[in-house]
């Protein structure tokens, strides 16, 4: 006599269904939020340069002039960097994507994303850029804080 697994199944409850849309969206979404960082970041990396700028000249005076140095170039050089990593951040890329497909076999080199592995590959090559930025922009800051230190 050979036994045979019996497999019981119900019906997926309504807190399921609403687990797996919120999954869904937040998997989706987070391209969509790294975009708003960036576009936040833009908005950091523009004003405090040209604020900086703006308080050095108002506090050293009207004919006063500020030495150049290595605190002044990693500042400015920093923030321009971090401009520039957040900028592409959010230029669109091309994905070869397989809209047929939920999520690409890992082993598949060279093959086209799935739907799910798009999602979280822009996410990612977004945040990949974005780290940086952020890190350099507050190395930026630093560096001006010690200039006027």
């Amino acid at each position: 006599m050979s036994k045979t697994a019996t497999l019981s199944t119900r019906p997926v409850s309504s807190n399921e269904t609403v687990l797996r849309d919120k999954f869904a969206e937040s998997l989706v979404g987070q391209s969509e939020l790294m975009d708003k960082l960036g576009q936040q970041l833009i908005t950091l990396e523009l004003a405090i340069p040209g604020l900086y700028a703006t308080v050095l000249k108002l506090t050293q005076g009207e004919n006063a002039t500020l030495a150049l140095n290595w605190w002044l170039y990693s500042a400015f050089g920093c923030w321009f960097l971090a401009l520039l990593l957040t900028l592409w951040s959010l230029v669109p890329q091309r994905w070869q994507v397989d809209p047929t497909i939920l999520k690409q076999d890992p082993a598949a080199q060279g093959a086209p994303l799935g739907l799910e592995d798009f999602f979280f590959k822009s996410a990612q090559f977004k945040r990949r850029l974005l780290i940086p930025a952020a890190l350099l922009f507050w190395v930026g800051i630093l560096c001006a804080a010690r200039l006027v230190l």
